[in-house]
């Protein structure tokens, strides 16, 4: 039941961002706002984020391939986490409260699996072996660090070249 609602969250929060369905910008509006946070390029990174969310959304809340659809999920929620970081832990502030529980909740599915009423148990556990798990959760951090980083460039890279341009 929680993995289908978190599931659920997510694939909401990402047809914000992919076609503007519940009061979201679509990817438009959506790659604006990953340009002015800093991620490059911005259509790719609003993609990726629309799909990290509603793709491993959909596959958690079906729990078909558990283990990398957490781990997708983890990424995108710890990313987000990230940006909202600055604004301090509560989300009525901004802050990174929301998408860090999210993206510990879509980890603790990736680390224990679907459950008996899943796709991946009526297939045999094909695609969420225990291998498979320990894979996803090991690339998380990676996965997260990678995105930080560029990030944290692009934002750098933004302000050296803003304060060149700024009149003396």
């Amino acid at each position: 039941m929680f993995r289908a609602a978190l599931g659920g969250v997510l694939v909401a929060h990402g047809s914000q961002k992919l076609f503007g369905w519940f009061g979201g910008g679509g990817i438009e509006e959506t790659s604006k706002g990953m340009e002015a946070m800093g991620f490059r390029p911005a259509k790719t990174s609003a993609m990726l984020a629309g799909l990290g969310e509603a793709g491993a959304g959909l596959a958690l809340a079906l729990g078909f391939a558990t283990p990398a659809a957490g781990a997708a999920a983890a990424t995108t929620m710890g990313v987000a986490a990230s940006v909202h970081a600055p604004n301090g832990f509560f989300a009525m502030d901004g802050g990174l409260e929301y998408p860090a529980v999210l993206g510990l909740a879509a980890t603790s599915f990736a680390i224990g699996g679907p459950g008996r009423v899943s796709l991946d148990a009526a297939t045999g556990h094909v695609l969420d072996r225990p291998w498979m798990r320990a894979v996803a959760v090991s690339v998380i951090p990676v996965a997260i660090g990678i995105q930080v980083y560029r990030r944290r460039k692009a934002l750098a890279e933004d302000n050296t070249t803003t304060s060149e341009a700024a009149p003396a």
